[in-house]
């Protein structure tokens, strides 16, 4: 349609007003402000021969942006959803994405934080608590979740037979969160996620070392021994939860020297050894467990 006359007024067509009342872009751009400045050791990864960007999850609430990527050729790719750390959707949850794609996945990361608030304008973590990441309730993430499975299965483009879950930090314990949730899931890995629950919080209510018991998607957890806010005694507690349990398909690594956020090589807290070795971890892991 083209925009039209009225009364000598220029009206522009129901396309272009659909257009200005849905922008394209309703991710957050570029870095977390709290993050910067970046590492030098930060990895970017391109998008040469992918299908790389922003999409929009259309939930009962509204639109809910997303990044996804996947490789452009033809067929269906085994699909990963990438759950965000504490920072939302930034460039680093992108940047995996990426990494992901490069290795044949379609991997779909959606902005869990959009309803609540954009974590990446905050230059203070207690900020980001206290304006967002306590009023995200767990079953508004495990429908978003959902949601994204959904979506990638209708693209055409994602094989959702073959479905992994992998999140860092906020969305690491979302990994283990969402494996009980879906069952459909072959394999998650949950990278420096919590497991003990840090205090009373309503929209929040269960923890990994809470429902091990249940858990039958077998699930990797990725640790560092050195992490300050998860401490290995949890750790601890989380494996001899899996072993009374009988759970004898997931497993934890801990490795010895690395904090937390060891895998986010954009800041100081990156311990390059132990990241690459649990990226090949995680790609092992969904292989053993057929979504490769």
């Amino acid at each position: 349609m083209t925009d039209t006359t009225v009364n000598g007024v220029l009206v522009p067509s129901l396309g272009e007003v659909v257009k200005q009342l849905l922008p394209e872009t309703l991710l957050p751009q570029g870095w977390a402000k709290l993050v910067q400045p970046i590492a030098a050791s930060t990895i970017t990864t391109d998008t040469q021969g992918l299908v790389a960007g922003e999409v929009h999850l259309n939930t009962m609430t509204g639109a809910v942006p997303a990044y996804r990527a996947h490789p452009d050729k033809n067929g269906k790719h085994p699909v990963v959803l990438v759950i965000q750390e504490i920072f939302g959707v930034h460039e680093h949850i992108k940047d995996v994405c990426r990494r992901l794609a490069k290795q044949g996945y379609f991997a779909i990361a959606a902005d869990h934080y959009h309803r609540q608030g954009d974590v990446t304008k905050m230059t203070d973590n207690q900020e980001i608590f206290a304006k967002v990441v306590n009023y995200v309730p767990d079953s508004q993430v495990m429908s978003d979740l959902d949601t994204a499975v959904v979506f990638a299965g209708a693209s055409g483009r994602g094989d959702t037979s073959k479905l992994a879950v992998t999140g860092f930090c906020w969305g690491g314990r979302i990994t283990w969160s969402y494996c009980l949730h879906n069952p459909k899931v072959n394999a998650g890995v949950a990278w420096y996620g919590r497991l003990v629950a840090p205090g009373k919080a309503p929209l929040q209510p269960v923890y990994p070392v809470e429902f091990a018991a249940l858990l039958k998607v077998p699930v990797l957890g990725l640790y560092g021994a050195e992490d300050a806010g998860i401490s290995v005694a949890h750790v601890e507690q989380m494996r001899d939860a899996l072993k009374v349990a009988g759970n004898t398909v997931s497993n934890i690594v801990l490795y010895d020297g690395a904090p937390h956020a060891f895998y986010a090589d954009y800041r100081p807290s990156y311990r390059k050894e132990a990241a690459e070795d649990g990226f090949k971890r995680m790609l092992a892991w969904f292989k053993q467990y057929g979504v490769a």
